[in-house]
């Protein structure tokens, strides 16, 4: 046979394999996605999929997960009977919630709390500095972005200020998207005495992980076991480094027993990157309440069995009575959300999905763009965020619950990514988020199906070619 005639031959053989690989493994329109890149791009196809169509860890990281749940377990035994760690009584359909979240993620709702929102980075990261520089034990830090800037400087600066104090100040990047820092600034953060690691690192035979695009998405800072941050601010100047675009990001500053649960979040990863168990009493303090805000911290990522950010989701859409507002830089909802949505518009729901006029990524734009008639025709406003990139991640479900963190609504932040939420319950806290929900839609243009109607066949065609690539992003 001729070379020619053995890849035609070899092509089939990809087809014919990995069609009966596909249907076993995915599902619904990833398999369909799959499917359709292998048939017209056989050897191609083979090799993205072993790349990107899997998202496993490996035997080592699982295990290190059952060690970290089991110690956990063991810390929080110490809490049982403390007066401070309050179960709070909530109306029957938020019991319900709490106890599916339970069950995905083992980390109960805690009372106590207070949250303070901060949508501006500026006022973010001088918060942020002010409580490191006030440190007196250690400073935990975890963060998918840090950039050596002028944000990213400031930090660094607090971090050797506290060291040169005796505070110990550990700190995790993701290998990806913070690149840079490992060339730069990295090494000088180690000669002043922070201990930092890079998360999943790069690398084709990289061990650890089996994909190499799995990434640890998470953002989240714990000082003193007693103050901890989180929510969609990454260490960087809201530029994110573009000369014509500013990120709108929003964070909260979070004190109360709940951070306790933030603790162990940090905690795991570190264990995962070092295989160092941080359980010293000292980096889990008696909780102290500082409110009465009701909160449940909910990781998500490949270590646990169902997408937790996705069920939890779809939980609060199917719950709403009033109304639900999205915020996300990102929308490449599955099938079931959307129609999640759609159901609740028919039961006299108001949905509002607030996304970005122009995002920083072309192709989730037109994934984004794919869905916008269906849901206009369904009732859905959509509003379109000019002033920036709108990079805040909420969803709120009338005035008795939210969601509240790093994950985006797409299909990498439920299936792929390590992510980190909060789910708040009860109008102290919903109203303040819905408030600025509301200011992120007055600086938005609604867009009406007349409007999207009127786009052009080049966009039509690559918003329908993104959209069947949708669940391979």
């Amino acid at each position: 046979m001729t070379f020619e005639e053995i890849y035609y031959v070899s092509e089939w053989v990809i087809r014919i394999v990995m069609l009966l690989v596909v249907i076993r493994r995915k599902h619904g329109p990833s398999a369909m996605s799959w499917l359709l890149v292998i048939f017209f791009l056989p050897w191609p196809g083979l090799i993205l999929y072993l790349l990107f169509g899997e998202v496993w860890l490996a035997e080592r990281r699982i295990k290190q997960r059952t060690q970290w749940r089991e110690r956990m377990r063991a810390i929080g035994e110490r809490f049982e009977n403390n007066p401070h760690m309050v179960s709070p009584v909530l109306p029957p359909g938020a019991a319900t919630a709490v106890r599916i979240a339970e069950q995905l993620c083992d980390m109960p709702i805690l009372g106590g709390n207070v949250i303070e929102y901060l949508p501006v980075t500026s006022k973010f990261i001088d918060r942020l500095i002010a409580d490191i520089d006030a440190a007196e034990h250690h400073v935990n830090l975890l963060y998918f972005i840090f950039v050596d800037d002028e944000t990213g400087r400031s930090v660094a600066d607090a971090l050797a200020r506290a060291v040169s104090r005796g505070v110990t100040c550990r700190m995790l990047a993701d290998a990806a998207g913070s690149r840079q820092l490992f060339r730069r600034l990295g090494p000088e953060l180690i000669r002043n005495g922070i201990e930092l690691h890079n998360m999943l690192p790069l690398g084709f035979l990289r061990s650890g992980v089996s994909r190499i695009d799995l990434r640890n998405h998470r953002k989240l800072a714990i000082i003193d076991g007693h103050i901890a941050y989180t929510g969609s601010h990454n260490i960087v100047d809201p530029s994110y480094g573009h000369k014509n675009l500013q990120w709108h990001d929003l964070s909260a500053r979070v004190r109360g027993p709940v951070v306790l649960e933030l603790q162990a979040v940090f905690g795991s990863d570190w264990f995962y990157e070092t295989e160092e168990l941080l359980d010293e009493p000292a980096l889990f303090p008696e909780p102290e309440r500082f409110g009465d805000v009701p909160v449940q911290t909910l990781p998500s990522g490949p270590t646990y069995k169902l997408a937790n950010y996705q069920r939890m989701a779809l939980v609060a859409i199917h719950s709403a009575q009033e109304r639900i507002v999205i915020t996300t830089p990102y929308f490449v909802p599955d099938e079931a959300l959307v129609q999640g949505l759609q159901l609740a518009v028919l039961r006299g729901v108001q949905v509002d999905l607030v996304l970005p006029v122009k995002g920083d990524k072309v192709l989730l734009d037109a994934v984004a763009g794919s869905y916008f008639a269906d849901l206009l025709d369904a009732g859905i406003n959509i509003h379109r965020y000019t002033t920036g990139l709108l990079h805040a991640k909420t969803l709120t479900v009338d005035d008795s619950a939210a969601l509240f963190g790093t994950s985006n609504f797409d299909s990498r932040s439920f299936d792929i990514n390590f992510e980190l939420s909060l789910i708040l319950y009860g109008s102290k806290v919903t109203v303040p988020l819905r408030e600025q929900q509301d200011e992120y839609i007055r600086n938005s243009q609604q867009l009406t199906a007349d409007q999207w109607n009127q786009r052009g066949s080049g966009q039509r065609v690559l918003q329908g070619v993104a959209q069947l690539l949708a669940p391979l992003l």
